[in-house]
């Protein structure tokens, strides 16, 4: 693996497995490499291959292997269990997966067979290139005696596991590529260990081939799950956002004409003047505890989970999924920022997107997160119909505005708004970091 590598821009997947870093580095093209597509293995020929193969590799196993990737429905357990269970049926002492990402690194990568303290002293993730590129792009298996020896190999960090024969094949979802599953030091049987290495044999292909079919069915099923599940939470955060805002609204009204009342009152009865003040505190009192109910309530768990970056690449799939217009997001350099400074971020995203979504008429609206000097500058740039910022704030309108610019001068950061009618709308956030 090349010295330095960029970091993927989704999260990493948990204490365990954990990545073993990239098995290839230089070139993507390789003139020895065997063409073809993947085989599709027949139920007779499978049977055949099954016969022939020792304890502990058969029908049973490889049955138990699938009902282990079927049972599990979050995307983050169904890769886990698909790289354990490669590594297992085809008794080998790596197995890794990557899951590609749009801008060259992975949105998720797990392996089996490295320590927490080899995937900390490895460094970052890998990118997509060399043998990782070809199983990606090219859709072809990759069954190397040497990885080591092939000409896009240039080396890896000092801390990486050393690996030999290598084993890799593409997991496809239709025409779509949606991984890349690959093993590495296949176990010599009990008593056989030749100076070379046992090395993987075509019939390990083949499995890892009916493998990789299942892995596709099963992780599709677990995204589409995941998606499922984002639009139920999505529309639920939405009818808790309503109910708190007429709940609050009521309240806040209500705490105004009593304090009206109350003043209106001081100076000719004094003891009426006094129980208004009083219903004024109770309103006050009981409004805040239904803005703190509303905070524990929506506080956004998935930021301590995956992070910034993931958070907000998940929800923006789910609403251009959601919503005619395309909605795309980029992000590049971005470090980790102070808690609050995150959730500010997150929120003053969601509320622009609102906007541009429910109000603008955009047919494009473009969310852009980039590392900012020590911090991120938020960019959520719409095609819509935009508006001129002094005739809304004349008009006692906000569109959200206020609680936004509120949000990032909570956390010492900085809100512009740029947009003139039939021209768009791009609001930006600059945040300073930790």
């Amino acid at each position: 693996m090349p010295p330095a590598w960029n970091p993927p821009h989704g999260p990493r997947l948990g204490p365990e497995p954990r990545s073993a870093g990239n098995f290839d580095l230089g070139p993507a093209t390789r003139p020895d490499a065997v063409p073809g597509p993947i085989r599709t293995v027949t139920p007779r020929r499978y049977r055949e291959r099954m016969t022939d193969r020792p304890p502990g590799s058969g029908l049973a196993a490889v049955s138990t292997a699938l009902l282990a990737m079927s049972r599990h429905l979050e995307v983050r357990d169904v890769l886990k269990t698909i790289v354990a269970s490669a590594r297992e049926l085809l008794d080998a002492e790596y197995a890794a997966l990557g899951v590609p990402d749009d801008h060259g690194g992975f949105a998720q990568f797990v392996v089996d067979g490295v320590s927490e303290e080899q995937w900390k002293a490895i460094g970052p993730l890998p990118r997509q290139h060399g043998i990782l590129a070809a199983m990606l792009h090219e859709a072809r298996p990759e069954r190397l005696a040497d990885v080591r020896k092939d000409p896009r190999f240039e080396g890896w960090p000092a801390a990486h596991p050393d690996m030999s024969d290598f084993l890799g094949l593409p997991i496809r979802d239709g025409d779509e590529t949606i991984g890349a599953l690959f093993l590495a030091n296949k176990r010599c049987p009990e008593g056989a260990a030749p100076a070379g290495g046992c090395g993987f044999t075509e019939d390990d292909e083949e499995l890892l081939g009916i493998l990789a079919q299942h892995a596709a069915i099963a992780l599709t099923n677990a995204r589409l799950y995941e998606r499922s599940r984002e639009l139920t939470i999505a529309e639920e955060r939405s009818r808790l956002a309503h109910e708190l805002h007429d709940a609050v609204s009521q309240k806040l009204f209500s705490l105004r004409l009593t304090a009206q009342a109350a003043t209106a009152l001081v100076d000719r009865d004094p003891a009426r003047a006094k129980g208004e003040l009083q219903q004024v505190a109770a309103l006050a009192a009981e409004a805040a505890d239904e803005l703190r109910a509303a905070v524990v309530e929506l506080r956004p768990a998935a930021l301590d989970e995956d992070g910034l970056v993931h958070t907000l690449r998940t929800q923006i799939q789910v609403l251009d999924r959601a919503h005619s217009a395309h909605v795309t997001f980029e992000s590049s350099g971005v470090r980790a920022l102070p808690a609050a400074q995150e959730e500010a971020v997150l929120r003053v995203a969601q509320e622009a997107l609102h906007n541009a979504l429910r109000h603008s008429g955009a047919d494009r609206v473009a969310v852009s997160l980039v590392r900012h000097g020590q911090g991120a500058l938020l960019s959520v740039t719409d095609d819509g119909k935009g508006f001129d910022p002094r005739s809304v704030r004349r008009a006692g309108r906000h569109l959200g505005l206020v609680s936004m610019r509120d949000r990032a001068g909570g956390v010492g950061g900085r809100l512009t708004v740029q947009s003139e009618p039939g021209k768009g709308t791009t609001i930006e956030m600059e945040v300073p970091g930790g």
